[in-house]
């Protein structure tokens, strides 16, 4: 913008597993038939752009450096360049449908910087984005460090773009697939609330094709900053906003707006839909956990009816993207997407779990990791009753011994493993529950989506199908109190470390 997811029987350990949260499970069944067979790296039958066609809402542009948001593709994530030689690299996915394979910028950056030069798109449009700036798309904006964060996604290794000042991404779609004039559109992005500043414009969506600010519905894109120029925002920020052009909106005016907040969130999932006449849409929520908030459900802005969409895709800048005040943002973007038309809430709900699934945390795994898990309210260990190789016994805390009942392995595909007389086992959610009280258990090793762990940032570990926490009943300190899955409260009782 200008300023202005046994009963008396598991099932056959072979079954097809969804792969989002019991929450949204009969939505995504409805639109897609979504299920995925195995771990992580694994190729899905349904990522986000899938649950968006299946809405009706395709995909028509499509960005991420961690993962694939299709489950058939196996294409290039983005392009990385080194300054020893000035050469360029193709960073892919591990298998089709699954996540980045950031070994192969690990090895070929090693010794030197890298900048992210494209972010390809995934979605056939052909809307790849460039950098801003001489070798890139023109202007006066530069690329992305391919190396600024490093987190992990699903147990892999990923790199975020992020944008600093200065750094910026176009791209002009009017001719490939994007929404033009006042035709409908939602987009989604996953960013953090940790890095953000007040700059003009952490943007990602539907700009200007001559990038100047072209006035009042020239630009249909999710804004996160803390900037609140216009008004209607909710404590500091950051707040997922609609920047429209000669306006950002946290509503439908530029008075107070009781439903939107803030988003402090280590990963942030944000939402704008504009049907392009007389409704718009904001959304946001916890990346890693949870469903999405409504912040503004109703009409569009006095003076946005008709939009004027352009279809040019911004990434990190405002609409007049070569413009001083406009590259001044900072912000962090690790996936997103732009569909035609305008979504239904069932398949917003779909694509925010199946964001949850994909495993979001802070720092990259490129390997296991062995020692003690630490229950920390407790000062005890994750024990293995009497070393027992039966599978289906329920774990416990116990004083911290050093034993090999006691010593868990990590992985790199996410689960957490037990190796005892020859046998190795995994952590596991009984009977692939999603409830309160679920036995964490051990169990043969199978590579399920109930065997999948994610290690947070605040020192809890959360089951990849059921989104609830790893749990010491009852807040117990005693030897043998067994330990379960309960919905992440902030407690101590829900914090481990690992070594």
């Amino acid at each position: 913008m200008n300023d202005g997811f046994f009963a008396a029987r598991r099932p056959r350990r072979g079954a097809v597993l969804v792969r989002i949260g019991a929450a949204f499970a009969m939505a995504v069944a409805a639109l897609a038939g979504a299920v995925e067979t195995t771990g992580t790296a694994q190729a899905a039958t349904s990522e986000p752009c899938d649950i968006y066609a299946a809405g009706g809402t395709p995909c028509v542009a499509a960005h991420s450096t961690v993962r694939a948001l299709f489950a058939a593709y196996g294409g290039s994530l983005y392009q990385v360049r080194r300054s020893s030689d000035n050469t360029t690299k193709d960073i892919g996915v591990l298998t089709a449908g699954g996540d980045v394979n950031a070994a192969a910028q690990d090895s070929f950056c090693t010794g030197t910087s890298c900048v992210i030069t494209v972010i390809y798109d995934q979605s056939g449009h052909g809307n790849n984005l460039a950098y801003e700036g001489a070798g890139g798309a023109g202007g006066n904006d530069s690329p992305s460090s391919a190396t600024s964060e490093t987190l992990s996604v699903g147990g892999n290794k990923a790199y975020s773009v992020y944008i600093k000042q200065g750094n910026a991404y176009w791209h002009n779609g009017a001719s490939s697939g994007m929404p033009l004039g006042a035709q409908p559109q939602g987009a989604y992005m996953v960013t953090s609330g940790t890095h953000v500043n007040g700059g003009c414009c952490f943007d990602y969506g539907n700009s200007e094709t001559d990038r100047k600010a072209d006035g009042a519905g020239a630009m249909d894109a999710i804004n996160f900053s803390t900037s609140c120029w216009f008004g209607g925002c909710s404590g500091s920020g950051p707040w997922v906003q609609a920047d429209l052009e000669f306006g950002l909106y946290s509503g439908g005016s530029q008075s107070w707006n009781s439903g939107q907040r803030a988003f402090n969130n280590p990963y942030v999932t944000a939402m704008l839909k504009n049907n392009g006449t007389t409704q718009m849409a904001l959304k946001g929520a916890n990346a890693q956990s949870g469903g999405l908030t409504t912040l503004w459900n109703g009409s569009l802005p006095p003076g946005y009816n008709p939009m004027h969409q352009q279809g040019a895709i911004d990434l990190g800048s405002g609409g007049d993207c070569c413009a001083t005040n406009s590259n001044l943002s900072a912000g962090t973007f690790y996936e997103g997407a732009i569909v035609a038309g305008y979504p239904s809430d069932a398949t917003d709900n779909a694509v925010q779990a199946n964001i949850v699934a994909a495993g979001y945390s802070n720092g990259a795994s490129t390997g296991g990791s062995t020692g003690e898990l630490h229950a920390v309210g407790s000062g005890k260990c994750l024990d293995d009753p009497n070393s027992s190789t039966t599978q289906g016994t329920q774990q416990q805390i116990n004083a911290c011994s050093g034993g090999a009942n006691q010593t868990w392995t990590r992985t790199s595909s996410g689960q957490i493993t037990l190796s005892m007389g020859g046998s190795t086992l995994c952590l596991d959610a009984n009977g692939q529950g999603t409830t309160n009280g679920t036995k964490a258990i051990v169990w043969s090793c199978n590579g399920q989506v109930n065997q999948q762990w994610s290690f947070n940032a605040n020192g809890t570990i959360t089951g990849a199908q059921s989104n609830l926490c790893l749990d010491v009943t009852g807040a117990s300190v005693a030897n043998g109190a067994l330990v379960e899955l309960w919905s992440c409260n902030g407690g101590s009782n829900q914090q481990w470390t690992l070594g």
